[in-house]
This record gives C-alpha cells, structure tokens and sequence, in this order.
C-alpha cells in the first residue's frame, strides 16, 4: 500500500512553494501519494492552521504523515519537530500548529499557545539530523529543505528517532472547545470562516444538546438544524468536522451577521438540556 503525505500551509498558489514542497518529497520518496489539504491558510496565522489540521486529519489513517508548515518563525531559533500519536505522524514546527497531535487533556488552558509536556502515548524528536535534510539548506524555507525530505523518510519506514533527541515538550493551543461561564452560557469564539461563509465556532456538538441558542454580534439563533436546507435564514447546524457553525442557505452568513474570526459567541443551552 501507497504511502500517504498531506499537505496543509500558508502557502498560496500563485507561487512555486507547493511544488518545490513536493518536489522535495518526490526526490526522496517518489512512491508516496501526496494529499493537498489546503495552501489557503491566512499568511502567518498558525491558530488557523491548527485549526484546520485537526478537522483534516480524521479521515486518514494513522499510518498517514501529516506536513504542516505555517511558520513565521523560519530560521529562528524555533525547533522543528515530528510527533507520532494515535492521529497520525506529525512534521513541521514547534510553533502550536502541531497541536493535534496532541489528546485534548494533555493541551494547556487558557487561550495558548503554551509549552506542555509531551504525554504518554504521544512520541516525538526535535529535528536535529542535518543527514536527512536537503543541501543547500535556506534559513527561509524549512518546509522544502528539512520539514519535506523528513515527512519523506518517514513515510518510507524510516524510525522516528532517527531524525533527532527526544522531545520532551512541545508548543500547543488549548483544546478548542467553548466554556462554562458563570451566566450559565458557554463561550467561544468564531475559530474559521469557510469559503460560503459558514462561520464555525470553537463548541464542539457534544457540550450542549439540539435545544439551544447561539449568539454572534448580536444575532439570536434558537435550535439546531440537521442539514442545511432543513430551515430558511441564518441557522445553526453541526459542521462536518463536529463544531457548531452558523450558516444561511443560499447565501453566506458571515456576510449576513459580519463576522470575523475571533468575534465572541455564546451558545445558551435551553432548559433541561
């Protein structure tokens, strides 16, 4: 069976980063199947590619080696890591953007990002062994010279602690979950904005039930949809990756309520939910 590599940066299309990424990888591991994620992610936002990571990761199996650089910190003193736990192998830097590597009790609270331990179960290196990169090595460009040939060894069988010490703590954000405030609501934020304009919220469906209310910039939305087309207007429905989004048929409800990632949601359970 094929070896599987996906991508997820900050990279665009408009320029030849992707492919000399995959060029990289190629030149090392010419079997493997490379998965394009995405290369939309907003220029230096790593919370958003934190993010989005954990909603793709799902869908692959835990053999999957997962690249990921969204990285203003190239050729800083940051490190640059490869984690394996039970979602997969993870590549790219200490910088939160690996967090779902991580189980959501071993992340820090707050709003992050924070350095934690690396848990029991959870594996990890700093990359340390300049034998695996490519040469010349750019200090702008770590996702083509190090971080690409490192996800190409690995998903070609090569051991994690080849590449470097053992890590022993790495930078993570917060589960992304809303919280229990004293009013009784639970509060998140607006975490992503989808290209229809769906606005997807940090609560995850499990913390409250159908029978509630989401409020955004001043928008009251009572009840929780199955399918997008099961009611008119600005609804609230569970997304595909399991978080509570707003959503209007037919048209884009972030345009509709104006909102911005980030913006401040209250989601109000009813009574006896």
């Amino acid at each position: 069976m094929r070896s599987v590599i996906t991508l997820l940066t900050d990279f665009g299309v408009l320029d030849t980063y992707v492919g000399q990424v995959k060029g990289a990888i190629a030149t090392v591991n010419p079997d493997a199947q490379v998965v394009d994620l995405t290369h939309g992610i907003a220029p230096q936002d790593v919370r958003a590619g934190a993010f989005a990571l954990e909603c793709a990761v799902t869908p692959f199996s835990p053999q999957a080696v997962h690249l990921a650089v969204v990285d203003p910190g190239v050729g800083t003193s940051r490190a640059g890591i490869a984690v394996r736990s039970a979602a997969g192998t993870f590549v790219g830097p200490d910088n939160g953007l690996l967090s779902v590597a991580l189980p959501a009790r071993a992340r820090p609270d707050g709003h992050g990002p924070a350095r934690v331990a690396v848990p029991q179960g959870v594996s990890g290196v700093r990359l340390a062994e300049p034998r695996w990169w490519r040469t010349p090595l750019s200090a702008t460009f770590h996702g083509r010279d190090i971080f690409a040939p490192v996800a190409a060894h690995l998903a070609a069988g090569v051991a994690l602690p080849e590449f470097g010490p053992p890590l022993e703590s790495l930078l993570a954000f917060p589960a992304f979950r809303a919280y229990a405030g004293d009013d009784g609501a639970l509060h998140t934020t607006v975490v992503a904005i989808d290209r229809f304009g769906n606005v997807i919220t940090g609560c995850r469906a499990g913390q409250t039930g159908p029978r509630l209310t989401v409020t955004c910039n001043g928008y009251h939305i009572t009840g929780l949809q199955t399918a997008y087309g099961d009611a008119a207007g600005l609804i609230a429905v569970v997304s595909s990756c399991g978080y509570i989004e707003l959503a209007l048929p037919g048209g884009s409800a972030a345009a509709a309520i104006g909102a911005r990632v980030g913006d401040i949601v209250m989601v109000r359970p009813l009574d006896g939910e």
